[in-house]
């Protein structure tokens, strides 16, 4: 099975904790819904093998021709959120199994 390519990834400490995070999915144009999809982040533990997809939603689409969103413009305050709120509902980083896909708001909460 060939290797995609996933993109850089970011440490982050969450809760005394060290995280390993990167930018799953752009903002986007889905194809089954039609409808413009929200960024989405892939979050581990450095220590733990379970990862969860963390997406957020939509927001204003970008205008025609505007630059892609490049994983550090994302603010590291929204990804501890984003992480912090994972955890509160119930991801277990350490534990393994399928990679667990939790929605948050804008804020990351």
């Amino acid at each position: 099975m060939a290797k995609t390519k996933q993109g850089p990834e970011f440490e982050i400490e969450v809760d005394g904790d060290p995280y390993i995070w990167r930018l799953q999915r752009r903002p986007q144009w889905s194809s089954d819904a039609n409808a413009f999809r929200g960024m989405a982040i892939a979050v581990r533990h450095s220590e733990g093998q379970r990862e969860a997809v963390v997406e957020f939603p939509a927001g204003p689409q970008p205008r025609y021709g505007a630059p892609q969103l490049k994983p550090e413009q994302i603010d590291p305050a929204l990804v501890a959120r984003a992480i912090a709120s994972a955890l509160a509902v119930g991801w277990e980083p350490h534990s393994r199994g399928k990679t667990v896909a939790i929605v948050v708001d804008e804020t990351g909460a």
